[in-house]
């Protein structure tokens, strides 16, 4: 597809995103059959970010047990192209119901809205939410909607020292903005690392294209990482192709000695959305499953210290997990 390469190239290497239809969240009962834990509230908060002016809907998911006496930890989670606050509900409630916050942000300019208008023209409107503009305002969404929760009405239920960032695909590279990546424009770092950021769950993480030396852009992750992909994990669209093993050489230029990867055998790039049955249908809820429960042990190993689930995971899992590889975690 002809696109010119001036205004391309950053969107490219902050995106690297296949389009991943936005779906609703599970249905109450299948959510309360998967997440039998402690009772959570789900807010959806209709934020303004004036100094953009920019919309910034956020739906927190929250532990009824949080108050100022016991505030608990908080993932910050940024969604793929086409996605919303809505998404990834499997996870926030997982989360919630295990005590930690989940604060789900959705990037007006490249969200579910994506999908409206004429099909003929739905890859131009893709490319678009894609440009180096709006690449650069989803992670300043989420330092936003950080500051609004910590200095909002909430505050004392959320403890702003022990924060995490989430996403997957596109999501996966805005969360790694925000933990340190850099790239080089015009001589200059464009960096937009949040310090309150303790580690990140990168699933599905495309590579950074257009550059030669992907270690010299993670440099900057000094946090821990978790990496969530599988062997299928393989992103088309019109113009653009990544290899699943693109994601495997992410996790592998990451100098940061405390990192995991989990790699699935089989599965898809969209699995790890709400949807049923992509990937496969009986692999599909296994993978969910797995991942909930993965990402749970990893945010237990990073605030807690305690490493037994993360250890344990695989042998769990060891029917649907294809490779699994611990650093300093």
């Amino acid at each position: 597809m002809n696109r010119p390469l001036a205004a391309a190239l950053l969107a490219l290497l902050l995106l690297g995103s296949a389009p991943v239809r936005a779906d609703p969240p599970l249905p109450d009962a299948a959510a309360a059959s998967e997440d039998e834990g402690a009772p959570y509230s789900v807010l959806d908060l209709d934020w303004r970010d004036a100094a953009r002016d920019r919309a910034v809907p956020v739906r927190l998911y929250l532990p009824e047990g949080a108050d100022a006496a016991h505030p608990v930890p908080l993932v910050l989670f940024s969604h793929g192209i086409g996605g919303s606050r809505r998404g990834y509900s499997y996870l926030g409630r997982h989360w919630a119901s295990r005590g930690y916050a989940s604060l789900h942000v959705q990037h007006v300019g490249s969200d579910r809205s994506l999908w409206g208008g004429n099909p003929l023209t739905l890859v131009g409107r893709l490319h678009a939410a894609a440009q180096e503009r709006e690449a650069i305002e989803r992670v300043h969404d989420l330092h936003f909607a950080l500051d609004a929760l910590l200095a909002g009405p909430l505050a004392e239920r959320v403890d702003g020292s022990r924060v995490v960032v989430a996403g997957h695909s596109y999501g996966a590279n805005t969360a790694l903005l925000a933990a340190g990546a850099q790239v080089e424009r015009d001589g200059r770092r464009l960096d937009f690392r949040d310090p309150r950021i303790k580690a990140a769950v990168l699933i599905s993480a495309p590579p950074f294209y257009g550059e030669t030396d992907p270690a010299a852009i993670l440099a900057g992750i000094t946090v821990p990482t978790l990496h969530v992909t599988a062997t299928e994990d393989v992103i088309r669209i019109p113009g653009y192709y990544s290899e699943a093993k693109d994601r495997v050489a992410l996790y592998e230029a990451i100098a940061f000695p405390r990192k995991a990867l989990a790699v699935f055998a089989g599965g898809s790039h969209s699995i790890f959305t709400d949807r049923a049955g992509t990937g496969g249908v009986a692999l599909n809820p296994q993978v969910k499953a797995a991942t909930r429960q993965l990402s749970l042990a990893f945010l237990q190993e990073v605030f807690d210290g305690e490493g037994t689930a993360l250890r344990q995971w695989p042998a769990q899992f060891a029917g649907i997990v294809a490779r699994y590889t611990r650093d300093g975690l």
